[in-house]
């Protein structure tokens, strides 16, 4: 596809893939966002963009301003600059390879692609006078945290976001939240050869994976959700005891709760808690501590938003048909945008690969987001 205007999203793609920017809380001693940074802040900024970092020092989000002339809407693309590990790669993870109408190299599917879509999209629509404001968002930490789109938000609005993460081309409007809970189970120890004179734990957590089973069974028994199916629970870590001959003292769970939107994090904690209080009463010996230890809730985009019926048009212009809708079983920066009350919908090229040994995009889906996303900045923004 030609670039008339000299910006080449495969381009800037190429050196995206070629910046190490492994994620330090996902990989220890790993480079972290800081080079990307640089480069995006020095990209925006030659490209008429005021140019701001967030967040931490060392590992900064990058946020580019275009500001319109007044009386328009403005919106928000953004997309996230970090990558898993390259350990294990098959290649070089960080020299893009072009093959077969594809680019291979850790990052080039999730998503250094959407990165590079949103940055010449963006520059190409602001080469026109918009009424509204254009900010790119690209942000850190994505992969573990989301620390990098909670310090954009702290600092930046918009009213509308587009989340640009790998999508096939389809578009997203919903995607499952989850609550992970550390679960502590006191027994009391005894002697193996005189069990009934303690209290098992390692026992008592076998009736709390019952019962989240009991769970399970409701979840799944309700209604499905139309693109998400059902909410989910499961045990995800168990560790107890100290030795063969010991009743064990203490028994300690990690719970994953997945939710469906209307599903709060308050919710969900006082149904854990229920559950774990049932237990207590009908029990004897049964006692337990709970912990919240990270939540996200889950998004659902509203049809009717003035940013989802414009990327679906200008979607529809540059692929000559529809794109389907989808619903993601796993959370995105999506969630925090919808928190912030900022209309948002994800959309994201074609590929795959993400966290495994051989990562891809193809090529004519990164011009084809580029041209939806440019056609709807100027819509959206004018």
């Amino acid at each position: 596809m030609q670039n008339p205007d000299g910006l080449d999203p495969i381009t800037l793609l190429d050196r995206l893939i070629a910046i190490d920017s492994v994620n330090p809380d996902l990989v220890p001693g790993a480079a972290g966002e800081a080079e990307a940074a640089s480069f995006c802040a020095d990209w925006l900024g030659c490209h008429g963009f005021e140019v701001h970092r967030v967040g931490a020092a060392d590992r900064p989000s990058v946020v580019g301003v275009v500001r319109g002339s007044g009386g328009g809407r403005s919106l928000m693309v953004t997309g996230h600059m970090d990558t898993v590990s390259v350990a294990g790669y098959d290649g070089d993870p960080l020299v893009p390879v072009h093959r077969d109408g594809k680019v291979f190299g850790r990052g080039a599917f999730d998503m250094k692609s959407g990165l590079a879509a949103i940055m010449i999209a963006a520059a190409r629509a602001v080469q026109g006078k918009l009424a509204g404001d254009v900010i790119v968002a690209c942000v850190a930490d994505e992969e573990f945290g989301s620390a990098g789109t909670e310090a954009v938000l702290g600092h930046f609005s918009a009213d509308a976001a587009i989340v640009a993460e790998p999508s096939q081309l389809e578009v997203t409007l919903a995607h499952r939240g989850f609550a992970w809970f550390d679960v502590v189970i006191t027994g009391r120890a005894a002697h193996g050869s005189m069990p009934e004179q303690g209290i098992d734990a390692i026992a008592h957590a076998g009736k709390l994976i019952a019962a989240l089973d009991r769970l399970r069974d409701r979840l799944e028994s309700a209604p499905r959700h139309p693109s998400l199916g059902h909410g989910a629970v499961r045990v995800s870590t168990i560790r107890g005891g100290g030795d063969a001959a010991t009743v064990a003292a203490e028994c300690r769970l990690t719970v994953e709760r997945r939710t469906l939107p209307g599903e709060t994090l308050a919710t969900v904690q006082r149904e854990q808690r229920a559950i774990l209080q049932d237990l207590a009463e009908t029990v004897p010996g049964f006692s337990f501590a709970l912990r919240p230890l990270v939540g996200r809730s889950a998004f659902e985009a509203n049809p009717k938003w003035p940013i989802v019926t414009t990327l679906f048009a200008e979607a529809e212009r540059v692929l000559g048909e529809r794109p389907a809708t989808r619903g993601e079983p796993f959370w995105t920066d999506a969630g925090l945008f919808d928190e912030a009350g900022i209309p948002c919908l994800l959309i994201g090229v074609k590929g795959g690969g993400a966290h495994a040994a051989s990562e891809w995009v193809e090529v004519e889906s990164v011009h084809q987001l580029t041209e939806i996303l440019a056609g709807t900045i100027t819509a959206f923004c004018a």
